[in-house]
């Protein structure tokens, strides 16, 4: 793979960096036992990178609910916080960060709060190797928006056309089009298409 067109490398943390989804939706489908709202893990996989409170309202709309959507996200974390193991690092996305690390600049732009991407980043050791962390807490549009990676640039000093970001939905690959930047797409682990921005022209 040739990054050398780009100075920074933006990668988006659960089931991209870090196999975590299986502990999302464990957590996800207790919350919805609690609150008594249809679990699809499928659904709830092409959501990956929209905010927990997000999702929690999008259930509302899809299943015709009233439910405080602020309630059924806390209950959600709560539930995930008590996970005792919540994934382990991606090799095919782990190694890239490793490899290039010093030699530009490494980001994550997640959707997960500061708080859990704290965790996650500590746990399985990532957080030293970042020179920018975005989360879902510091922008205000998220995912498909292009905010979070914008700001992750920002950060690292650096253009759009300037960085790549790695992600493993369609959502978090049209929120890197429309950034601006190119972007390679994550499968079961494996990098499976990379989209350019130059190809939306």
């Amino acid at each position: 793979m040739d990054l050398s067109q780009y100075q920074g490398l933006i990668f988006d943390m659960d089931g991209t960096l870090i196999d975590s989804m299986p502990a999302h939706l464990d957590a996800w489908q207790a919350a919805c036992q609690a609150f008594q709202i249809p679990f699809e893990p499928e659904w709830l996989l092409s959501l990956g990178g929209s905010p927990t409170i997000k999702t929690a309202g999008l259930m509302n709309e899809k299943y015709q609910l009233d439910h405080d959507a602020e309630a059924v996200a806390d209950a959600k974390w709560t539930y995930f916080d008590k996970l005792p193991h919540k994934g382990d690092v991606i090799p095919v996305t782990y190694d890239l960060l490793m490899q290039y690390r010093g030699d530009k600049k490494i980001a994550v732009g997640t959707g997960c709060r500061k708080r859990n991407a704290l965790e996650l980043l500590t746990v399985t050791d990532i957080l030293p190797s970042l020179d920018v962390l975005v989360t879902a807490d510091d922008v205000r549009n998220h995912k498909p928006h292009p905010d979070t990676f914008l700001e992750a640039a920002r950060q690292m000093g650096l253009s759009p056309h300037q960085c790549v970001v790695f992600e493993d939905t369609a959502l978090g690959r049209r929120a890197a089009l429309a950034a601006g930047m190119d972007c390679f797409l994550i499968e079961a682990g494996e990098i499976k298409a990379f989209t350019s921005v130059s190809q939306l022209d």
